[in-house]
């Protein structure tokens, strides 16, 4: 990722004034923007100009943010951080289930924005210095079964094929996998993946976990990885192999 001044963000908004409030914020902290005002041109502009940072409204024409979310990550890892209406906590929940990092409700604070955007660039950048400086590093794995986890190169196989996670999911399977048998509970998790303080609604958790399992092929009802501890939180496997 390039310095903060190089930093290149896609608003996907398609009231014009909220599109200019977003980007003028962004652009007092030297970063550059470019509006999207519908989903097809949103598409359009992420591969065009490969921003670090999508901001993405839930409720955009010709194709909405849950599909425009779920098109970009198909293809990348890049921070997706969805504007939802206040209180509206199904598109918000179906947001993250979809790949979306984060959410910001309307009517929104500067500073919150701000906020926000920085948290996820950070995290982003640092999970990319990490795995780009891990190259050169000797190789102590964690397995289980056909998952394994190369903790100098910060990578994850499974049956030996590389997988694809954004820095959330990676965090919570590293954090869960180094502690085979702890039940960690839900808050603790969010503490885990939110360092900022960012407030977020209780399932956030569920939905990366969710996420995760789809990744890695483990069953909800029959788990082999991870496994629910009902109104507590998550535990792996206990014992590594």
């Amino acid at each position: 990722m390039e310095s903060e001044s190089g930093t290149l963000i896609l608003i996907a908004e398609d009231d014009p004034k909220t599109a200019k409030l977003i980007a003028s914020y962004l652009e007092n902290e030297a970063m550059r923007t470019v509006v999207a005002g519908d989903g097809i041109r949103a598409i359009e502009y992420f591969d065009l100009h490969k921003p670090h940072l999508v901001i993405l409204d839930v409720m955009l024409p010709k194709k909405n943010g849950m599909d425009v979310c779920a098109e970009i990550r198909s293809k990348s890892n890049v921070p997706i951080v969805f504007l939802t209406a206040r209180g509206d906590e199904v598109d918000k929940v179906l947001g993250l289930g979809l790949g979306g990092d984060d959410y910001i409700s309307k009517p929104f604070s500067p500073r919150e924005l701000i906020a926000r955007v920085k948290a996820h660039l950070r995290r982003a950048k640092m999970y990319e210095d990490q795995r780009e400086g891990a190259d050169s590093q000797p190789s102590t794995t964690l397995t289980a079964g056909k998952l394994t986890f190369d903790t100098d190169k910060r990578r994850f196989t499974l049956a030996g094929g590389l997988l694809s996670l954004t820095p959330f999911e990676f965090e919570l399977l590293k954090t869960l996998m180094q502690a085979p048998g702890r039940v960690f509970l839900r808050q603790e998790l969010i503490d885990k993946l939110y360092p900022d303080g960012e407030l977020v609604v209780d399932r956030v958790i569920d939905v990366h976990v969710g996420k995760l399992r789809q990744k890695i092929g483990d069953d909800p009802d029959n788990p082999t990885y991870i496994f629910t501890v009902r109104g507590i939180g998550y535990r792996f496997a206990d014992r590594q192999r």
